[in-house]
């Protein structure tokens, strides 16, 4: 007997997407120093938050950690993209462990920041999340108490510094735009002499993910997210779609797709995030088609072309 037709689905896949041009250099910076000095490689938590991605660079030889402490003498080790405390390095030349700073160039921007304002005598707010990778590195750029984490309108509402006139508001970079105006409104309407950074802290791939899934979110009748639980900026984009009235899902991996989510869906909306590889989308892809006639449509509202140096010293490796 004739099995039944499968289903339609139309796959709204949103660009840009995935890798971003710190991710890619990060990750790049760890399969180089594999490359140059054997392995294994050492690498100060996790390089980006992806699993696939830790696990690959594990095999190739890379051996993942939290601390510094954990590292052995006479191996290189390798911060990862969010940054670090300046305590983390300064602690590894002291040790003679030779090192590598694969933090991502426009966390690094905010870092210098975040020092030019507390050396003229301000005091800093942090629009960011407690406990992220990025904001203890950016904390651990200037002396404790010259900074202030916000994360909610709620936060502003109780915050009372000491001088009122002389604050100055950084942002984590992976943050909601959106929830991040809000919060940066209450700021301003609350401390009118609070200095804004001089450019957008949010980092461009972080806008422009979000920006790209907005757009497609309203004509799908769902939206699924390739990305890490522990990923700010992937967490942002089912946020993101949600806002728009549409049920979204995040996922590690296509294996994880629960079939009963697709239930009476017609049009689905695919994103990843920042540190999610495109061979991650594909796979999600090719599992759609096992139970549905799928029709691919990708829709693009800008074109990513920014790329990061390398390191010195590993360039002539790459």
């Amino acid at each position: 007997m004739a099995s039944a037709p499968k289903k339609a689905l139309e796959l709204l896949v949103a660009a840009p997407r995935g890798f971003c041009a710190g991710v890619d250099r990060a990750i790049r910076i760890v399969e180089l120093a594999i490359e140059k000095y054997g392995a294994p490689v050492y690498v100060r938590h996790e390089i980006v938050h992806n699993k696939f991605v830790v696990d690959t660079l594990r095999a190739k030889g890379a051996i993942f950690v939290e601390e510094l402490d954990e590292v052995p003498d006479g191996v290189p080790v390798v911060f990862s993209a969010h940054g670090v405390p300046k305590a983390v390095p300064a602690k590894a030349a002291e040790r003679g462990l030779s090192y590598l700073d694969a933090t991502c160039p426009l966390v690094s921007k905010v870092h210098r920041q975040a020092e030019r304002l507390v050396a003229s005598g301000r005091h800093i707010v942090f629009i960011g999340h407690a406990g992220h990778p990025e904001v203890i590195g950016t904390f651990g750029q200037v002396p404790e108490g010259s900074m202030t984490l916000i994360e909610t309108v709620a936060d502003v509402a109780t915050f009372a510094p000491r001088d009122p006139e002389n604050l100055s508001f950084l942002t984590q970079t992976t943050l909601s735009v959106d929830d991040t105006a809000e919060v940066v409104a209450a700021l301003q309407a609350k401390f009118p002499a609070v200095q804004a950074p001089r450019g957008e802290d949010i980092c461009y791939a972080t806008s422009n993910r979000q920006a790209a899934i907005k757009a497609i979110a309203k004509a799908c009748d769902a939206v699924l997210v390739l990305g890490a639980p522990n990923s700010s900026n992937s967490l942002r984009l089912v946020e993101v779609a949600e806002r728009q009235g549409v049920p979204a899902r995040l996922l590690q991996r296509a294996s994880e797709l629960d079939w009963g989510f697709l239930d009476g869906v017609g049009t689905l909306g695919i994103t990843a995030g920042a540190s999610a590889p495109e061979q991650l989308v594909r796979e999600l892809i090719e599992r759609l088609t096992e139970r549905y006639d799928v029709t691919e449509r990708e829709v693009e509202t800008t074109q990513e072309t920014i790329a990061f140096k390398l390191p010195r010293g590993l360039e002539a490796a790459a």
